[in-house]
């Protein structure tokens, strides 16, 4: 199993980087380490690597949602954290940047590939629902079509983000999204777990005290 996961994080760097139509299972097996026999035991086409690629990409998603509604935050946050869970993954993940570029080459690829956007929109489309019972949402767009809205805004950002800097700065956008889609979303950066998460990791050693015969130093 470990060498079918190599060749799919091979893959998926390529597909990522070059796109479907440059890419040959020859680039997947120098990227992997491995023979382009190894390559081809394991995934028969080039076209079998973009569906095995695609549906690890429409399983991150769930995921993401999964971990986030664990954290039983309130609905408006919930949407929040999700997204910005999501555009961290798009930003950081091999596997989930050759996912949203090959949603994007379709029609270039001669093989049905998984839809992944709809149980996540639901779920949006859920949590914005009980926002609007709860009078934390006051919005003249229905939950469901501003659910669509805004999953549509947020990965037409993704796409313009990599296009310009290979997504450095989807946070940023992510919140400009929000603010936009969804005007009563407070700040993320105060009321996100995540961001909250990223920022404690970045914190200097030195913020820490310094204790020497169990007494401060001055």
């Amino acid at each position: 199993m470990r060498s079918r996961h190599n060749i799919l994080l091979a893959a998926g760097r390529a597909f990522a980087e070059r796109g479907y139509p440059a890419v040959t299972m020859h680039d997947v097996a120098d990227l992997s380490g491995m023979t382009k026999g190894a390559v081809y035991f394991h995934f028969s086409s080039k076209e079998c690597l973009a569906v095995a690629v695609s549906a690890e990409f429409a399983d991150r998603l769930p995921a993401l949602c999964d971990a986030v509604a664990r954290l039983a935050l309130p609905p408006v946050a919930s949407v929040t954290e999700l997204l910005l869970r999501t555009a961290a993954a798009l930003r950081d993940e091999p596997l989930m940047k050759a996912g949203a570029r090959l949603q994007i080459e379709r029609s270039l690829i001669d093989v049905e590939l998984p839809l992944p956007f709809e149980d996540y929109t639901a779920l949006i489309a859920t949590w914005l629902r009980g926002a609007l019972t709860a009078g934390d949402l006051e919005h003249s767009t229905p939950p469901e079509p501003l659910a669509r809205v805004l999953v549509s805004a947020f990965f037409g950002a993704q796409l313009l983000s990599w296009m310009a800097d290979d997504r450095t700065d989807i946070i940023e956008r992510t919140v400009e999204v929000l603010h936009a889609v969804v005007p009563c979303t407070r700040d993320p950066r105060h009321i996100s777990p995540y961001l909250h998460e990223a920022s404690t990791a970045r914190e200097p050693a030195r913020t820490r005290p310094r204790h020497r015969a169990g007494r401060p130093l001055a």
